[in-house]
């Protein structure tokens, strides 16, 4: 019987994922390629034969989308799978369409093939857009946990933009343990804080294997999501964080509306900066999508080291690259601090941005006085230390969820920015949902 010919899209995470779970051992199926987009250079590489189990002794191919309707048409694909996330709901229908055109179905897995599932309680927590905030719920949850005297292993999202083989399974409990697995920046805006907290955190390709490996040391598993993707792994709780400053996005981008409509809580992030009428439209809106839902209005409280440098200051904004680019906000924590903090100026870096840092103002022209720190690669680490100190500034504040200044050398005075969270009712709030849960096990 003729073999099903699937080609995977995706962005160097949930792809493989999809494979793994899905197609990797299964003989009906002849996975002929990935297409890589959304991050720089991951493409042109191959899913090596060490994780692509012994169906595939060559590897699989990673190829860039663009090349998406000459791959369908001289490979003879059958199924096209989209397997990538925070994308707007035409882009997704404008990919579908040019897969139905070049002659193949158009296909996005469903939780119930996609879902690894646990031997130990899991809390998922996810997003309707990348920049949302799910990264101060997650650690204030872990953190809740852990003072209830469990030990919580946390699982993020996959950034493998290295040797895949290498990458496969990754345990970091110190900052030594990050530096080691040469992490980029986007990686290490995602795990220092878990273990700067005292957590350890899992990431890596093999999400299963992963799974196995911290349930070896945890009581409960803690989901970290990434963009707006949907877990990987089978939640018992199931908590994701909307926008009230990106109102109508909770029904516009896939997937996050299918995080919405799956989840057990909705939390309705930035509800202290937002707008009282966005908090009220964001939550009749979401009870539309998921009436059975517990939703919960919380504060993202900004945190601010050596703020008083700050007053009176022409001020370099530095922001967490994904939220600005493909997440679509216009500011973000840097931006914010220098406002409240009284900053003369918000100087526009555009004029001095060099290399990689140009190339991601050319690809996003909206993103305006603003510096996103892109460090995907060791060049663009370099091209962002470059920038920001050819700007002329007085300081720097840092709003990326880590503090830069670990990897890039700044010749100003800085700042550094950090959102936690914090319930607004803490009679309805995250807190006592947690101990809710924690009560049922």
């Amino acid at each position: 019987m003729k073999k099903t010919r699937v080609l995977i899209l995706g962005a160097a995470g949930r792809d493989f994922h999809n494979f793994n779970m899905v197609y990797r051992d299964n003989a009906d199926v002849e996975v002929v390629a990935f297409t890589a987009t959304q991050i720089p250079n991951i493409d042109d590489r191959t899913y090596p034969a060490a994780l692509a189990g012994k169906l595939y002794p060559k590897g699989i191919p990673i190829m860039p989308e663009e090349d998406l309707k000459s791959i369908i048409e001289q490979r003879d694909i059958h199924l096209a799978v989209m397997s990538y996330s925070d994308l707007p709901y035409d882009y997704v229908m404008h990919i579908g369409s040019m897969v139905n055109a070049a002659g193949a179905d158009f296909q996005m897995l469903g939780t119930a093939r996609t879902f690894a599932k646990s031997t130990k309680p899991v809390i998922a927590i996810t997003a309707v857009r990348t920049g949302c905030g799910k990264s101060q719920v997650s650690r204030f949850i872990a953190s809740r946990l852990r003072a209830a005297g469990k030990r919580v292993v946390s699982v993020r999202h996959p950034m493998p933009y290295g040797d895949l083989a290498q990458q496969a399974v990754q345990r970091m409990a110190t900052i030594e343990d990050i530096d080691n697995y040469k992490c980029t920046i986007e990686e290490r805006e995602e795990y220092e804080k878990h273990v700067e907290d005292g957590g350890i955190i899992y990431a890596g390709v093999d999400y299963e294997a992963i799974l196995r490996k911290a349930e070896e040391e945890a009581d409960i598993v803690l989901w970290d999501g990434g963009n707006n993707d949907l877990p990987f792994y089978k939640p018992d709780l199931w908590i994701t964080v909307a926008d009230p400053l990106r109102l109508g996005h909770e029904s516009s981008f896939y997937p996050g509306e299918t995080n919405v409509r799956g989840s057990d809580v909705l939390v309705i992030g930035k509800a202290n900066v937002a707008s009282n009428d966005a908090v009220t439209q964001l939550e009749e809106n979401l009870r539309r999508l998921n009436p059975d839902a517990k939703i919960v209005r919380a504060a993202s409280v900004l945190q601010v080291q050596n703020a008083e440098i700050i007053k009176g200051k022409r001020i370099l904004a530095v922001e967490d690259g994904p939220t600005l680019t493909h997440g679509g906000m216009s500011f973000g924590a840097a931006t914010q601090a220098a406002k409240e903090n009284g900053a003369l100026e918000l100087v526009d870096p555009r004029p001095w941005a060099v290399g990689g840092q140009k190339e991601t103002f050319d690809k996003y022209p909206g993103i305006g006085a603003l510096l996103p720190a892109m460090g995907y690669w060791d060049q663009q680490v370099a091209d962002l230390e470059t920038t920001i100190n050819a700007v002329d500034c007085d300081a720097v504040v840092i709003g990326t969820p880590f503090d830069i200044k670990r990897i890039v050398r700044i010749n100003k005075p800085t700042a550094v920015v950090t959102y936690a969270h914090e319930d607004i009712d803490p009679a309805s709030g995250l807190a006592k949902i947690v101990d809710e849960f924690l009560a049922t096990l």
